[in-house]
């Protein structure tokens, strides 16, 4: 398959292979907005879910507690739940 066919997600799946990212990094290198690079790393992640690899989330996390036990591992948070802190590390995704 040539590189101009293919889709957005199989970049940012190929791209996540390669090496484990935050939304802001994958937006970056696919000019994209991070809340985007979310919503198809969403669909990324059902897609790997049915075949050999697995994918693999390190949850966002407040700089200022320590806090990572959000709900929702795909998202990206705005605020410290636990301390109200905006200081939040982002999600990394990769795939194995």
């Amino acid at each position: 398959m040539r590189e101009a066919d293919e889709t957005t997600r199989q970049k940012l799946a190929d791209a996540l292979r390669a090496e484990p990212a935050t939304p802001s990094e994958l937006a970056t290198q696919f000019d994209l907005t991070p809340h985007a690079v979310v919503g198809h790393v969403e669909h990324v992640s059902q897609s790997v879910a049915d075949g050999d690899e697995q994918f693999l989330v390190a949850p966002p996390t407040c700089r200022n507690c320590g806090f990572d036990d959000y709900d929702d591992l795909l998202n990206l948070p705005s605020r410290c739940p636990d301390c109200k802190s905006e200081s939040i590390d982002e999600p990394t995704f990769t795939i194995e």
